[in-house]
């Protein structure tokens, strides 16, 4: 194609994306499945072997209760071994024989990893490295996502599925690229439209530079085109402009957003009655999520609790609190794209699931809202990088194990059918998840540690270990459903959020806000206000100092009903009582005269401030036991250490899963009148748990 035809293409293309993204998505499907069914099966690669293999899958697959696959995400030269020539008919053999066998197809959009050819004759489509040289072809997620040419070849390819599987029977949805954020291009293109970006924002240049505060060292700017892109190596976010570098984040986001939606509007013409989601990856911090789930139909995402517990098998807190997030970016329930089928590893991999753990797994994503499961891989591949990423066969091909264990997890979720449709999880308690604190927080994390997923997660593993859900929400969120919400490293607190908080506890709800929450604006400078600024007069405090605690702990004299032996760690807060309660204060100088710790009646709510992090988790416990007593809240029930708990409710019916994450049988004291779902044999007011059993009780009302 022309330079002159690719740069027409691109302003065309810019406009017509400029209209789609101020245009509200409205998604009218309230998903489960597209027949009610529940979808469980695997992620395949009928390429990677032999035609005559693929009818002896699909009957293992059939056997083992299987009903959907996804394929083809990475087919793209398979597709299109040259431009504009399509070469679908392998693709077409395969689905018929997938509905020979009665199981559903996912295609994916084969983007993530382009040809050679188009490396070869488009070189401008692979990124740029902050050195000033292109992205090696040969790898993936290696493209410029503000090239023209990419864009259009990536809308052809798309177009060119949609069309030719548009009415195949086999085919019910659509997975776009995959595990969008993996790219950080700093080509010319970038750069502009970068600017682009940033005029369309701030409008002016006068914005822009009090946005971005470039009166310090000098760094007014005069011309649009003279904007850089804020250098993002490994330690080098402290040395760029700390908003121009938040803007980076939120614009290289943007990209991505911008390059789904491309997709998505040609697959909504094309296909109207297939769904379309993306594999998310859960706690993934490159992306704000929120605004990639948008277009979908329901989220997925890549579930690979392994890596969380990588020493020794342990609480599988990881993979629960990114459930309840993907849960949270549309507030629907989700599915599971990529699941954990074995060891993991690309040089080198992990330890293997334990017996009754693959199913174990399965079970605590569906326990948080997932309608769907796909394991990640159906059989382990024999070439590539993934060639120690195990599937649920081995290289040899020969269902074993993790086969049978699969092939019994899919029956007892088609047990579960009927009672989870129309369930979500039941959950009292909201957690604001914001990316722009996140990101802010990754640029100038203030002192050594402050980790924002770190920060959110002492207080979501006391919630799970009290038995209690939470839902993941945007600092936008309707609250007034909630009795009590957390709003932990708000870090950027614009106005309306702060004047939102405030509104919630006045109606009478009960909120927590800790360390750094308030620092900054929607732009990333600090504000001009004492501590925690708009949320002093809702919480009842006021912070005049603070510093961080390098080799140095601070005990801490603790009233009830948190008392303990404690000490803070990391970073203290020197809090000044306006009218709160001081529920711990410093016992070591020079900070004994200030609090750490406080609750305020605020008309007809509360307000709770931690001023510091506790090395303890008993104090998160009791923490939470406290806040959960404030806002009236009783669990279900109590569970036992190493037992998870989680209730899914909906249609007059309450379903209650317990979840055993350690190596030992359990027995767990159930105070409530319920029966099995899954046939176990009960004792009344008891049941038993093997090493990583789970099951799933409906409770009487």
């Amino acid at each position: 194609m022309s330079r002159i035809y690719q740069f027409k293409y691109f302003i065309v293309l810019a406009l017509l994306t400029a209209v789609f993204c101020l245009t509200p998505v409205t998604l009218a499907r309230d998903f489960y499945a597209p027949d009610g069914a529940m979808y469980i099966g695997v992620d395949y690669y009928p390429e990677h072997w032999p035609e005559q293999r693929w009818a002896e899958d699909l009957r293992l697959m059939h056997e083992a209760g299987f009903n959907v696959v996804r394929v083809a995400e990475f087919t793209w030269v398979m597709l299109e071994p040259e431009e504009g020539r399509f070469t679908f008919d392998w693709l077409d053999r395969f689905l018929d024989l997938a509905q020979q066998h009665e199981i559903k197809v996912i295609l994916g959009t084969p983007t993530a990893s382009m040809p050679a050819w188009v490396a070869r004759k488009y070189p401008e489509t692979l990124a740029m490295k902050p050195d000033g040289t292109r992205s090696t072809w040969g790898g993936r997620k290696n493209n410029c996502f503000s090239d023209g040419t990419y864009r259009l070849l990536s809308e052809r390819i798309t177009r060119a599925m949609a069309e030719h599987f548009r009415n195949h029977p086999a085919v019910v949805g659509w997975q776009t690229d995959n595990e969008f954020g993996g790219t950080d291009c700093r080509c010319h293109h970038c750069r502009q439209s970068f600017q682009d970006w940033l005029r369309t924002k701030y409008g002016s240049l006068d914005r822009l530079n009090q946005a971005w505060g470039t009166h310090f060292w000098g760094h007014t700017v005069q011309r649009w085109d003279e904007i850089t892109i804020p250098d993002s190596r490994e330690g080098t976010w402290a040395i760029a402009n700390p908003s121009a570098s938040l803007d980076w984040m939120r614009f290289t986001s943007w990209l991505n957003v911008r390059f789904q939606g491309d997709q998505v509007r040609i697959l909504r013409q094309v296909c109207p009655d297939h769904f379309i989601t993306h594999n998310f990856m859960g706690l993934f911090q490159d992306m704000d999520y929120y605004d990639l789930a948008r277009d979908l139909d329901f989220v997925s995402w890549d579930n690979y609790p392994v890596f969380a517990t990588m020493d020794e098998p342990g609480f599988a807190y990881s993979p629960a609190m990114a459930a309840d997030v993907m849960r949270g970016l549309k507030a629907r329930n989700f599915w599971i794209m990529e699941q954990s089928a074995g060891p993991l590893g690309w040089g080198s991999f992990s330890r293997n699931l334990r017996p009754g753990e693959l199913r174990q797994i399965a079970m605590q994503q569906v326990a948080h809202g997932a309608d769907g499961m796909l394991w990640f891989r159906w059989r382990t591949c024999t070439a590539g990088r993934e060639q120690y990423w195990h599937g649920l066969l081995g290289h040899d091909g020969k269902p074993g194990r993790r086969y049978r264990e699969a092939a019994a997890a899919a029956g007892d979720l088609r047990k579960l059918q009927d009672a989870l449709r129309g369930t979500t999880v039941e959950a009292p308690v909201a957690m604001i998840y914001d990316y722009d604190s996140l990101w802010a927080l990754r640029i100038q994390p203030g002192f050594p540690e402050n980790q924002y997923l770190a920060n959110l997660g002492r207080y979501h593993r006391a919630f799970l270990r009290a038995g209690v859900n939470v839902d993941m929400v945007p600092p936008d969120a309707d609250l007034s459903g909630y009795r009590l919400v957390v709003a932990s490293s708000l870090h950027i607190l614009p106005d309306e959020t702060a004047d939102r908080l405030t509104d919630y506890v006045r109606r009478g709800g009960v909120l927590l806000a800790d360390i750094r929450t308030g620092v900054k604006d929607a732009t990333n400078l600090a504000y001009d206000r004492t501590l925690p600024g708009r949320l002093s007069q809702v919480l009842g405090v006021e912070i005049p100092e603070y510093e961080a605690l390098y080799k140095v702990r601070y005990r801490l004299r603790v009233e009830e009903p948190l008392q303990g032996d404690f000490e803070a760690s990391l970073y203290a807060d020197w809090v000044e009582p306006k009218g709160a309660e001081a529920l711990a204060v410093y016992d070591s100088w020079p900070v004994q005269s200030y609090a750490a710790i406080t609750r305020n009646q605020y008309e007809s709510g509360k307000a709770w401030y931690v001023g510091t992090i506790v090395p303890d988790e008993t104090f998160y416990d009791r923490l939470i036991g406290a806040l959960l007593s404030d806002a009236g809240i009783q669990p279900v029930m109590t569970p036992p250490a190493g037992v998870e708990i989680s209730v899914r409710s909906g249609e007059g019916r309450r379903l209650l899963f317990l979840i055993n994450h350690l190596e030992k049988p359990v027995t767990v004291q159930v105070p409530l009148e319920a029966k099995s779902l899954l046939g176990e044999t009960q004792t009344p007011g008891e049941i038993s748990l093997p090493p990583y059993g789970a099951t799933v009780l409906q409770l009487v009302r």
